[in-house]
């Protein structure tokens, strides 16, 4: 996957669209949940995991030097709204990665995370998509709502499908990783569960595998990045963030305006990839007109380096 180029044209195009039609951006989840009772609920068949082979992120003549970008999230709980920000923000985070020259050649994978031991769909993931498909794919994510209600989701399940799921030719041909954002509040269960792989991945594994054993492995191929937003149920939280903090280090990003999500994976790809440093990349966000420059510069002062 990965053809063709993003347009902020074709993206408004369809928004006038829904806005005259009436029809919601994430159309698959209205339906599904107003119309089908819960035990019917599915994953959209562009985001289903189960059967999954690899999600790939290739080179092209379109896209030479490909990077693979990665953002899940949690849809459970007071994490629904996160996708809908991120979806009216898309052209932002294209225009920082492109016009500002952060990465010449994005290649960007939705996917949604849930709870595997109570949720109908506790894992989505679309294709890495260097187009508008990536709208249509975000689109198409059954916002659940669910959860089990003990501070802990399936991220080590997500995390499992992208470390053993994914091929990715910036790594594989120039031996650069990837970047994977997890948009959460909760903390991952202690170990991927072989029978939440069977389950939802229908696939088998002998043995469970430990949280930190399968981040070992996925860090292999992607730099991988935890957010807590503001105004979620356990933002802030001591117990979630001194977890996440000890798996990910500084690679732990508390942000205090959900609002600021797309600018600040934005300016971490283009710190990550040495294309600008967080004065640099402030000052970008001024030059668009976005008001997220205080919240980024607060949620990336480790990286002022």
């Amino acid at each position: 996957m990965g053809s063709g180029n993003w347009s902020t044209d074709v993206y408004a195009a369809a928004a006038r669209y829904r806005a005259a039609s009436g029809t919601d951006a994430f159309a698959y989840s209205d339906r599904v949940t107003t119309s089908a009772p819960r035990s019917d609920w599915r994953a959209h068949q562009t985001l289903d995991p189960f059967g999954l082979t690899t999600r790939e992120s290739r080179d092209s003549e379109e896209h030479p030097t490909s990077l693979a970008i990665s953002v899940l999230f949690d849809v459970t709980g007071s994490m629904g709204g996160v996708p809908r920000t991120l979806q009216t923000k898309l052209p932002d985070l294209f225009g920082l990665l492109l016009r500002k020259g952060y990465t010449e050649h994005p290649q960007i994978l939705f996917g949604a995370v849930g709870d595997a031991t109570c949720d109908r769909v506790p894992l989505q993931l679309g294709q890495f998509e260097s187009d508008n498909r990536m709208d249509d794919h975000l689109g198409n994510i059954l916002l659940e709502g669910g959860g089990g209600g003990q501070m802990t989701e399936s991220y080590e399940l997500a995390l499992y499908a992208m470390a053993r799921h994914t091929a990715l030719d910036c790594y594989e041909k120039r031996g650069r990783r990837g970047y994977l954002f997890l948009i959460g509040d909760e903390m991952p269960y202690g170990k991927v569960k072989a029978r939440e792989i069977r389950a939802v991945l229908g696939e088998s594994v002998s043995q469970d595998i430990p949280v930190q054993d399968i981040l070992a492995e996925l860090r292999r191929t992607f730099h991988v990045f935890y957010i807590l937003p503001a105004g979620t149920s356990y933002a802030g939280n001591p117990e979630v963030l001194s977890l996440w903090r000890a798996l990910l280090g500084q690679n732990v990003i508390e942000l205090d305006d959900l609002d600021a999500v797309c600018e600040t994976i934005a300016l971490t790809v283009g710190l990550g990839e040495e294309a600008i440093d967080l004065a640099t990349g402030l000052a970008d966000l001024a030059d668009i007109g976005s008001p997220a420059a205080p919240s980024v510069a607060r949620a990336l002062r480790a990286y002022d380096r």
